[in-house]
């Protein structure tokens, strides 16, 4: 799989820029998928809960929306497609496993609009994500969908062993055919919240063979520096208190176990740095007030996956991470070697 880092400088495109992807109009596209998940999602609720089997993994199913609609499907504005689930019951209980409910996971992607990402990766794909920061909707090459297919049945073993983990979580995996073109998605667990600002943003390889941002890249207003970035500006490192330490480096130790196992190399770790300061933090207190409110049953809520959960384990309560302190939004507590308190965000 490639990086989650792929996604740029992830901030919401321009509102009347049309993006396309394969010659189909990113509106298409968000629309198809809202369109097709809410009934796939829907649907399961009917099928009986019980153990992911072998043959789970396999299993697609296929549904044709007509732009006129039919007794199945509604009408839509749409050019008519075809719209394949993968292994629906395996992502189901891979949901299950991160405490997202089924109503949770359709309010979060069918209730308003998708926000697509600017800056596409270098793969061309595009990124969306819901309104409520807890879902990266991703479109992927048939090559890497076809690769995390083969990879279920291990990620599968994986998360029940090891449930603390950096490694992307992946929530459902589907297929958008419209006019003998084949548009693969991936929806994946969000851990950059919007409403806090990235000071720093890295896409570490693990090797300084012309690891660093090119003139370009530092010219955005929220570049993605690289390795030699990363030891220029963090010469002395990051300091972390002992149990933190320890925490993270064991789910980054069982976590490139995992990526030997499955012989992939060309992987890289996407690092978001926020800096506590109190006068940035109180400017953009101001400017997230255009961001959707997070509040549900007067308790707030940060992302399903947050950075610190990945390496902690999850909260006590069964209706998503519940915290005392939702400034820090899930990151991991560090410090910079001027004092500095910082915030970390880290995925694979």
């Amino acid at each position: 799989m490639s990086s989650a880092a792929e996604n740029g400088d992830a901030t919401p495109g321009k509102q009347n820029e049309e993006k396309t992807y394969k010659k189909t109009a990113s509106s298409a596209i968000k629309g198809a998928i809202q369109l097709r998940i809410g009934y796939t999602v829907g649907n399961l609720t009917s099928k009986p809960d019980r153990d992911v089997l072998m043959q789970d993994f396999y299993v697609v199913e296929s549904m044709f929306l007509p732009s006129e609609g039919d007794n199945l499907t509604p009408a839509h504005h749409y050019p008519d497609f075809r719209f394949k689930t993968y292994a629906s019951l395996a992502f189901r209980y891979f949901r299950e496993l991160f405490g997202i409910r089924p109503d949770d996971y359709l309010y979060s992607i069918c209730s308003e609009p998708l926000i697509e990402l600017s800056n596409p990766g270098a793969s061309g794909s595009l990124f969306f994500v819901t309104s409520d920061d807890e879902f990266i909707i991703k479109t992927v090459q048939h090559k890497e969908a076809e690769f995390l297919q083969k990879l279920l049945p291990g990620y599968y073993m994986n998360l029940n062993q090891n449930p603390r983990t950096l490694l992307p979580k992946f929530y459902g995996l589907y297929c958008m055919q419209s006019g003998g073109i084949n548009i693969r998605i991936v929806v994946m667990n969000n851990i950059l919240p919007r409403s806090m600002r990235m000071h720093f943003t890295y896409d570490l390889k693990g090797s300084t063979y012309k690891q660093r941002a090119s003139r370009k890249e530092r010219e955005k207003s929220n570049p993605t520096f690289k390795d030699l970035d990363f030891l220029q500006d963090m010469h002395e490192g990051l300091y972390f208190d002992a149990e933190t330490y320890n925490a993270l480096m064991k789910t980054l130790q069982r976590d490139c176990r995992v990526l030997e196992s499955f012989k992939i190399m060309d992987h890289s770790l996407l690092l978001g740095i926020h800096i506590l300061d109190h006068t940035l933090k109180e400017k953009e207190e101001e400017n997230s007030q255009n961001v959707p409110d997070t509040k549900r049953s007067g308790m707030q809520r940060v992302l399903y996956s947050t950075a610190m959960e990945s390496i902690q384990g999850p909260g006590k309560s069964g209706d998503g991470i519940i915290t005392e302190n939702p400034d820090t939004m899930g990151g991991i507590p560090s410090k910079s070697h001027k004092g500095e308190k910082l915030l970390l965000f880290i995925i694979y």
